[in-house]
């Protein structure tokens, strides 16, 4: 008989992460398999591979063939947080893209996922701490609505 994995059964898989080159790009550490998943709307299996070369992030999933910044990903938790050469790359990035000194949408629904699906209050305070370290790349109107996320999904998790 052949069992099926348990929804809170943890399930090792092959990663889906290849690094091409030997030379790594320092936002490597932002490319993970949950946040391309979320970036171009696939479920996880839905991911073929991820190729991080040195200067761009190659993408092939399910409907999707793309090449995408190392700036086009945010910080996460469980790596090195965010330094002063981070800034500078991302900065430099948006400005040549967008002609703008904001991080992109994406990041705005990337951390209001996060709030939303944290699986503990402690790891909520942690993106909320993660977020506050970025805020100056955010709009101010983009603060103010992860702020109101984050108290709404801390409030849930006091009162119940």
């Amino acid at each position: 008989m052949v069992s099926t994995p348990k929804p809170k059964t943890l399930v090792i898989t092959q990663s889906k992460i290849n690094h091409k080159s030997q030379t790594l790009h320092p936002l490597v550490r932002f490319v993970t398999e949950e946040t391309v998943a979320l970036l171009f709307n696939l479920e996880l299996d839905e991911i073929y591979r991820i190729d991080c070369w040195q200067h761009v992030v190659y993408v092939h999933g399910k409907g999707v063939s793309k090449f995408v910044s190392y700036a086009d990903f945010p910080p996460s938790l469980g790596v090195e947080t965010p330094n002063h050469q981070d800034f500078v790359r991302w900065r430099k990035r948006w400005r040549n893209r967008w002609k703008s000194q904001e991080a992109p949408e994406f990041w705005t629904q990337f951390y209001k996922h996060q709030f939303k699906y944290a699986s503990t209050e402690a790891h909520l305070l942690a993106w909320g701490q993660l977020v506050a370290v970025v805020k100056s790349l955010l709009s101010l109107a983009t603060v103010q609505q992860l702020r109101d996320v984050y108290k709404h999904e801390k409030y849930f998790w006091e009162n119940f």
